[in-house]
């Protein structure tokens, strides 16, 4: 009998201050990465996808990014960092229901 099967792990890569699309706010928007891995026997062996979402933390709208856009926000974020927040710093790792 084999086993198999998928588990996924949610990242926060950076909180970053954005304008938000829905509501026009601007605050912070989490920016997190959602991985899919393959198991087998409750092992987690590779990613099977990948994605990228930003979420407000005002009206908790979730808009999908691109891999480049999110670099691109994360390189943004870390470079305005002045040392007052947790921007750019990565967080554990928290698996989430799918």
């Amino acid at each position: 009998m084999i086993i198999f099967g998928t588990k996924g792990y949610l990242y926060q890569l950076a909180i970053l201050t954005l304008v938000c699309g829905q509501c026009g706010n601007p605050s912070a928007h989490t920016l997190r990465k959602r991985v899919t891995k393959f198991s087998l026997f409750f092992v987690p062996l590779f990613p099977i996808s990948t994605k990228h979402t930003t979420q407000c933390t005002f009206c908790g709208a979730e808009q999908k990014v691109t891999k480049e856009q999110a670099e691109q926000l994360l390189a943004h974020g870390a470079a305005g960092d002045s040392g007052q927040g947790q921007q750019g710093r990565p967080h554990q790792q928290q698996p989430y229901q799918s």
